[in-house]
């Protein structure tokens, strides 16, 4: 939840707070060897930052505590079964979706008791306009935002020839050498420097669901942390970095497609220059996003709420930014500011 909230368990947040608001660097020199380190630092460069930087040891702790304590699931079909159930379950409480309409203001709206929008801070700029506090409309200019991705999609043969075959049972692989190469890595994206050997995320969900295959072809994505608004082609470096780990891994390519930030941005006017988690996660940012604010939901427009991932607690596969944001709607409502249904 925001962090202007009575925690609902204090005394492991008394615990877990203060070692999540130091750097990674700091807390990956808790673990003994050097393998630890570099597991650690894969998920902390998750909070797409430098590791160097207050609060990164944050997502890194988040990510390996829940992957100890409930796994990490695989969606049967591909994520698009996630959306496809959400739609569904929608659709049978009497909701309505409509695709294809890019709205640019708030007068293409239809009425509403709330509205709430699910766009990076400055996509609310332009919907809302003038009807934006100056206060809430100078907090959104002023929001900055992460490094971008660089995504490739491999169709290979026969999987990957990983050199370590521990690899080739995971759904996802974090792709960075050891906790200081990853460290480099994320330091030179933070400065606007493309990275010789970035960091690079790769998933192999097939191997636990293998409806996604074709026999013996399997889809395989990657992306890589680059420089916001990085105009170069990755594709390279990032095809290298995984040879790098799994000699071999160019003989079994047979399609890619490629997707720098421009187009990553083109599909999606919210991943601005190609930033696809909502926003920088500063020292500021990580906890007081998109503004400082009780309610960072609200836009100061009554029955107005942003519930992207521009709002706490940031991006992640969690649906907690709609959830406490809907929450802040249905506050509005019960005061008399609309129909409850």
């Amino acid at each position: 939840r925001p962090i202007a909230n009575v925690p609902r368990h204090p005394l492991r947040l008394a615990s877990f707070g203060p070692r999540a608001l130091l750097p990674a660097a700091v807390t990956a020199r808790w673990w003994r060897t050097d393998k630890a380190r570099a597991l650690f630092g894969g998920a902390a460069a998750h909070a797409y930052y430098r590791l160097d930087r207050p609060a990164t040891s944050a997502v890194g702790m988040m990510i390996v505590a829940a992957g100890h304590r409930y796994g990490w699931p695989v969606a049967e079909g591909g994520s698009q079964s996630i959306t496809g159930a959400l739609a569904a379950l929608l659709t049978d409480r009497g909701g309505k979706i409509t695709t294809g309409v890019h709205v640019r203001d708030w007068n293409e709206l239809p009425p509403a008791d709330v509205v709430l929008l699910d766009v990076a801070p400055s996509a609310a700029l332009g919907i809302l306009g003038a009807r934006l506090p100056d206060r809430v409309a100078r907090a959104y200019r002023r929001f900055k935002h992460a490094p971008a991705a660089f995504k490739v999609d491999f169709a290979i043969q026969g999987g990957v020839p990983w050199a370590d075959p521990e690899c080739g049972r995971a759904g996802t692989v974090h792709l960075g050498g050891s906790f200081a190469e990853i460290a480099a890595a994320e330091r030179d994206v933070a400065a606007g420097r493309m990275p010789g050997r970035p960091f690079v995320l790769l998933g192999q969900q097939y191997l636990a669901d293998r409806s996604r295959s074709n026999g013996d072809l399997h889809p395989l994505y990657a992306y890589a942390h680059v420089p916001h608004g990085y105009t170069g082609d990755a594709t390279e470096a990032i095809t290298a970095q995984i040879e790098r780990f799994a000699p071999g891994f160019r003989d079994r390519i047979v399609a890619t497609v490629s997707s720098g930030p421009a187009r990553l941005a083109a599909s999606n006017p919210n991943y601005v220059g190609g930033d696809i988690i909502g926003g920088a996660n500063t020292e500021t940012q990580v906890v007081l996003r998109p503004r400082i604010a009780l309610d960072p939901y609200s836009t100061g427009i009554p029955g107005t709420y942003l519930c992207s991932a521009s709002t706490p607690p940031g991006a992640g596969a969690h649906g907690m930014c709609g959830y406490n944001a809907a929450q802040s709607a249905l506050r509005y409502l019960r005061k008399g500011g609309g129909d409850v249904q």
